[in-house]
């Protein structure tokens, strides 16, 4: 728990450092997280980071029920809830100018990390699909979402990634099931995020690998 928790600090506050230096010019550019521009995306992923003072708040389940690989069905992100997710998104973005997204973001996952660091041992949340997870399970899903999105920010924004080291441990280790990468694919751990969540293509000879090393290959949504 402590290392996951770390890393969501870690890269909630990388992401913060670098768009309080972007403009609403930038803001409203495209990204590949289609038809999202930054703004867009932020405002998605700022109410990700910010979604367990909410679960937090209410009863919890007796038991969990999935994991964070779980969590990242394909099954569950079906067309009609993609196309919500979306929507909010844009939505949301319309709320604040950029300053203001910028500063409710880092609002958002500190009043998160604060609802975290007062729950108690064991806990179990909800999460808006209905799923019954750990505390810890869902946490590493949020520094998930948070880097994983960071690296379309940073495309987007034509900016060298910034993944810290500790959320790219807890995004790979989700990744590959907490198995090494196989040393034929000379990947370190930037690129297996990379190429496992497709923001850069596998050829014939990685896929092949990949596919005999069983990788967990995730859907993503909020």
């Amino acid at each position: 728990m402590e290392s996951v928790r770390t890393a969501f600090r870690d890269e909630c506050e990388r992401l913060g450092e670098v768009l309080r230096g972007v403009d609403e010019v930038d803001l409203d550019r495209p990204t590949d997280c289609r038809p999202w521009t930054v703004r867009e995306l932020l405002a998605h992923v700022r109410s990700g980071a910010g979604r367990l003072v909410d679960m937090l708040a209410a009863p919890a389940p007796p038991r969990a029920e999935v994991d964070a690989a779980g969590y990242f069905g394909a099954a569950k992100f079906t067309p009609s809830v993609d196309a919500a997710r979306v929507d909010s998104g844009r939505r949301e973005a319309r709320e604040l100018d950029g300053p203001a997204l910028v500063a409710d973001f880092d609002r958002a996952w500190r009043a998160a990390l604060d609802a975290v660091d007062a729950a108690p041992p064991g806990r179990v949340v909800r999460t808006r699909h209905g799923d019954a997870m750990a505390l810890g399970e869902f946490l590493r899903t949020r520094v998930v979402e948070v880097g994983v999105h960071g690296l379309d920010l940073a495309a987007a924004l034509d900016r060298r990634p910034w993944l810290t080291p500790a959320a790219a441990a807890v995004v790979a280790d989700l990744l590959t099931d907490g198995r090494a990468v196989p040393p034929g694919l000379g990947w370190d751990r930037l690129t297996l995020i990379r190429k496992a969540t497709g923001r850069v293509g596998l050829d014939d000879r990685e896929r092949a690998v990949v596919d005999a090393a069983g990788f967990r290959w995730l859907s993503f949504g909020g």
